[in-house]
């Protein structure tokens, strides 16, 4: 994968998790997939639905799918049900080591952050099976914004920053999906586009 790194160095370096520094994507379409399934979908999730739905948060991922289905579900409960089997696939994550190594390089000097809109019973236990858990100390998930919050609104991003102690627009985003894109450019952030996708 190519992945253009910044040409600058920027004060404060903030990443994505799924599909940035983590390969998890698939393994969380197989989660999902099998989650709407037992729901009532009576077809194979539609993989370009799913993508378009990353970085947003994951209870409405559920309801967005059940719209596009017209399907009458229980959010949370499919939620629970896609987490309970994402945590089942984890081992089978492996890190995006172009964005990982970079990673690695510029937290010698300057403070790096994760904002993702994974919720932390699954992103936290991501990042340990990745390894990464030690690389950044800091993590922000939806739950750390008021509710409605997360991605595309750029209120992960900018906690990330005040984490940090580095102002916004001293920033860089490491990105993969499009509602993360617009989150990080409304905070006034560069944006590196990591293009993960199988």
């Amino acid at each position: 994968m190519n992945v253009d790194l910044p040409s600058r160095e920027f004060g404060g370096y903030i990443f994505d998790l799924d599909g940035t520094l983590i390969h998890s994507m698939p393994v969380y379409y197989r989660a999902w997939d099998a989650a709407m399934q037992e729901a009532g979908l009576g077809q194979p999730l539609c993989e370009d639905l799913f993508y378009s739905l990353g970085g947003v948060p994951t209870v409405l991922v559920a309801e967005k799918m059940a719209a596009h289905y017209g399907l009458e579900i229980d959010a949370v409960a499919v939620e629970h049900r896609k987490e309970a089997l994402s945590l089942e696939l984890l081992g089978e994550v492996e890190v995006i080591s172009e964005v990982v190594n970079f990673a690695r390089e510029v937290a010698k000097t300057k403070p790096v952050a994760i904002a993702t809109g994974g919720l932390p019973l699954i992103a936290l236990p991501a990042l340990k099976a990745a390894g990464l858990e030690t690389l950044f100390p800091i993590v922000v998930t939806p739950e750390d914004v008021a509710p409605g919050r997360g991605k595309p609104a750029p209120d992960m991003f900018l906690e990330a920053a005040r984490r940090m102690g580095v102002p916004a627009k001293d920033c860089v985003v490491f990105e993969d999906a499009q509602p993360g894109i617009e989150a990080a450019q409304a905070a006034g952030m560069a944006v590196v586009h990591v293009r993960s996708r199988p």
